[in-house]
């Protein structure tokens, strides 16, 4: 068989059972190679909506799945998805044809590994029949072990080549082990939080699978628990949970962070989002959990760092602290209880109403929207002035019902997410808060989510500008011309599309949207949401030092 086949079927028998993309004659045969062993391929209508659902869905699945992309211009359109593949350590797998270099005269020719290193990405290449089974095998390898957005290029004129194939010359995948923590590391951290009298645990992407260890931890010291914005669910239904640390963080909330006498990171990595530029943690010793060494002390000076996986660590501290004779309850008294379950939700934050007859508050809306949508789902917020409202009142059933592609701070890229999201978990309602800017980037996937029959819903912050600019820019009397809009029927196009849509103005017309919940959901929901404009309250924090 051709390389090209002989590399799709080993990645489909270790593992690859979910691919998207968009199909061009250098990845032609892969694709279908690995459709033919067995994985579901999605057509996406761009490669960057193709690579932002394959970011969401292994972010939801937890499992590698692949994006096939065309030579050069292919792998090009899908850059930026790729990047925030990169810095949210996504375990994907990016099969791209290449163009050779004895080939250079080709429009397709780009030196793509050089291009793909710059954006952080793992980089490695199919070299020869004689290794493309070892080279598949190892790309998908380092993609699952290490967690990490591996691209792999496919040379055209070695994907041409012939190789004699069988099952058995794929390999088996090693073992998984993970790191123990050493035991100096655990007996300093039981120390510290045995003396703590304000304990708080905060738990990032690195310990979603870690939600029993940190809670009997927090049972033993006392702590409080939250968790950093991709994090957000992990903790849902517990009495401690101050749900997410930082910008979106509730007044209550942050109070009791920034009185806490320790914090201990799990898997976090306390950047300045996390920790609001620092100002949740000064006063407080500062302890953090980690399997990767390099991410202890990045962002934040830590007092503590512990290298090992957080669940192992956490019950090894747990063990320590039982161990000992403290009787303090720490944090977890009655009256704090008090104050999460009533200042912890944005929902129960009072504000006043910007409505008007013509334009609709976003939190009145989001908050609206919170009780109509099935509670069941999967929240993908997108960036912009817009990100806190469907990020912050928009409730989420656990981990798994969240889904952040902002580590690259690109807007744009929920509503693919979205579609990745639906199809990874089919039984929740996948939605999108994005807002008017975000959303016109990327609406050609609305085609994609017609054409699978996704029951998803995508609400759309209709200010009819680039609100973070409008509002950073304009109190300072620059002309802001540049980032304002006419107004856009984005209800009439996404009928266009075949989706249920409804323009929203007034309280009142969120019916339909109630009339779509309990309907067939046989097609996306698109609402085109006309909202008041102002500065959302994590506006300065966005801008302050991050240009």
């Amino acid at each position: 068989m051709r390389v090209a086949e002989a590399v799709g079927r080993t990645l489909g028998m270790l593992g690859v059972q979910q691919v998207f993309g968009v199909v061009g004659s250098g990845n032609f045969h892969v694709t279908n190679a690995l459709i033919a062993g067995g994985a579901r391929f999605v057509a996406g209508r761009h490669e960057h909506g193709a690579t932002t659902m394959g970011d969401a869905y292994s972010r939801i699945t937890g499992e590698v799945s692949a994006v096939s992309l065309h030579q050069g211009c292919g792998l090009t359109n899908a850059m930026t998805p790729i990047t925030e593949a990169v810095k949210s350590r996504t375990p994907l797998l990016i099969l791209t044809a290449d163009t050779p270099p004895t080939n250079k005269q080709s429009n397709f020719w780009i030196d793509q590994a050089n291009a793909v290193v710059a954006l952080g990405a793992e980089v490695e290449r199919v070299h020869s029949p004689e290794t493309a089974v070892a080279d598949a095998a190892r790309a998908y390898r380092r993609a699952i072990l290490e967690r990490r957005t591996v691209v792999l290029n496919l040379p055209l004129d070695v994907q041409e080549l012939d190789v004699g194939w069988t099952p058995d010359a794929v390999p088996t995948l090693p073992e998984r082990l993970v790191a123990g923590p050493s035991c100096a590391g655990v007996e300093r951290l039981a120390e510290m939080l045995a003396a703590a009298r304000r304990p708080i645990l905060v738990a990032g992407r690195g310990a979603l699978d870690a939600r029993g260890e940190l809670e009997s931890l927090a049972e033993a010291c006392g702590a409080l628990v939250t968790t950093s914005a991709v994090a957000r669910g992990l903790f849902a239904g517990s009495p401690w949970y101050l749900d997410v640390m930082g910008g979106f963080s509730t007044p209550i909330a942050a109070e009791l962070i920034t009185q806490a006498d320790i914090i201990v990171s799990f898997g976090a990595s306390l950047n300045r989002w996390t920790t609001r530029g620092g100002t949740l943690l000064r006063g407080a010793t500062v302890a953090q959990v980690d399997l990767d060494v390099d991410a202890i002390g990045y962002h934040y000076p830590v007092d503590l760092g512990v290298v090992g996986d957080v669940a192992e660590v956490a019950s090894s501290v747990t063990e320590a602290l039982k161990a000992t004779s403290k009787e303090s309850t720490g944090y977890q008294s009655e009256e704090v209880r008090a104050r999460i379950a009533t200042g912890c939700r944005w929902q129960d934050v009072p504000f006043d109403d910007t409505s008007t007859g013509d334009r609709i508050d976003p939190r009145t809306l989001t908050i609206a929207l919170d009780t109509l949508l099935p509670s069941e789902r999967i929240v993908v917020p997108d960036g912009g002035n817009v990100v806190g409202y469907p990020a912050m009142f928009l409730t989420v059933p656990d981990a798994g019902g969240y889904c952040l592609p902002m580590a690259f701070q690109s807007i744009g890229l929920s509503l693919g997410a979205t579609v990745g999201s639906a199809i990874a978990a089919p039984d929740r309602t996948a939605i999108a808060g994005v807002g008017d800017g975000g959303f016109m980037m990327s609406l050609t996937e609305l085609d994609t989510a017609v054409r699978l029959a996704l029951p998803l819903v995508v609400v759309v912050y209709n200010d009819e500008a680039y609100g973070a600019e409008l509002h950073h820019f304009e109190p300072e009397g620059a002309p802001v011309d540049t980032v304002m809009f006419p107004e856009t029927d984005i209800a009439a196009i996404a009928r266009g599309f075949g989706c249920h849509a409804v323009t929203v103005r007034r309280s009142e017309d969120l019916a339909s949207v109630g009339d779509w919940v309990v309907g067939a959901r046989d097609a996306p929901l698109v609402i085109d949401a006309k909202i008041t404009s102002f500065p959302s309250w994590v506006l300065e924090h966005a801008f302050a030092g991050n240009e």
